[in-house]
């Protein structure tokens, strides 16, 4: 099998200090968290920004330097949200992307509408458009966000009319009320109906985080854990950190013989560009 892929998705938008205290809030608690899931094995952190008190923040300068700090520390690739989820009413829909003009590598995409949890997450056809050209012009990884395998057709469809390119790459979000329950044969379903050349990661919410990790291991995907997905390590017993729940994939992987790939070996996988500085090491 290919090196494993390990996402640490270290916040999300609405996860609380209420569920767990150790979920970071500021640039510097974020970038720390991104620095202790690299050295425990992450290759990419996903992040969403906060303001001090959690609530969410869309602010372009919040996100660049959440950007500049994390570069500062280490080699990951960056993935940020482009989520409307939690944007403000008042707010132009497109101001959930405005940070792309840091050049994260990657960018979550959003090309499919699902009911999330008690609320609508709609994402027209021609807002994602607008998202995948705006992408384009900042040279951003789509990370094409599965709740449903409606969004899995609408991604081809994009792809056909040329609005996504290259090797695709899909995150299976499975578990999340209003989309695809956390079951291997949904697992098995989302991996089977993309194209045989696409890359995928898959992460289960909550109580199916752990499963999920584990059937997407043994099946050749890649992985995502993380506080945004679930603030336990184990039943009634919340997660030290971030980087416990990345270490504990990261030994998981080695012992069924698969090792972990590095920032630099996922740009390769991902075909993203390496820095020249690092592309003999990889080589």
């Amino acid at each position: 099998m290919n090196k494993l892929i390990i996402t640490a998705a270290v916040n999300g938008g609405i996860t609380s200090r209420q569920k767990n205290p150790g979920v970071p809030y500021t640039p510097e608690e974020i970038a720390q968290a991104v620095y202790d899931c690299w050295n425990a094995g992450a290759s990419i952190a996903h992040i969403h920004a906060r303001n001090d008190d959690g609530s969410p923040s869309y602010s372009a300068e919040v996100y660049g330097e959440i950007v500049q700090r994390i570069r500062d520390r280490c080699d990951i690739l960056i993935n940020l949200s482009t989520s409307g989820l939690n944007l403000p009413a008042d707010l132009p829909k497109n101001e959930a992307w405005n940070h792309l003009r840091y050049r994260p590598e990657i960018a979550s995409f959003n090309c499919g509408s699902v009911n999330h949890g008690d609320k609508p997450f709609i994402n027209p056809p021609a807002l994602v458009r607008e998202l995948a050209l705006d992408m384009r012009e900042y040279d951003v990884k789509p990370e094409i966000e599965v709740y449903h395998s409606g969004v899995i057709n609408e991604s081809l469809l994009l792809r056909n009319e040329g609005f996504l390119s290259g090797p695709l790459y899909f995150t299976f979000a499975l578990g999340i009320r209003g989309g695809a329950a956390a079951t291997c044969k949904n697992l098995l379903h989302f991996a089977e109906s993309i194209p045989e050349d696409s890359i995928w990661t898959a992460l289960g919410i909550g109580k199916d985080q752990l499963p999920v990790n584990l059937h997407t291991i043994l099946l050749g995907g890649h992985v995502r854990t993380g506080m945004e997905d679930n603030v336990y390590y184990s039943y009634k017993e919340l997660a030290r950190d971030n980087a416990q729940l990345v270490e504990r994939i990261a030994r998981f992987s080695l012992e069924t013989g698969r090792q972990i790939a590095s920032p630099d070996e996922a740009r390769m996988m991902l075909g993203i560009k390496v820095p020249q500085n690092a592309a003999a090491s990889v080589a």
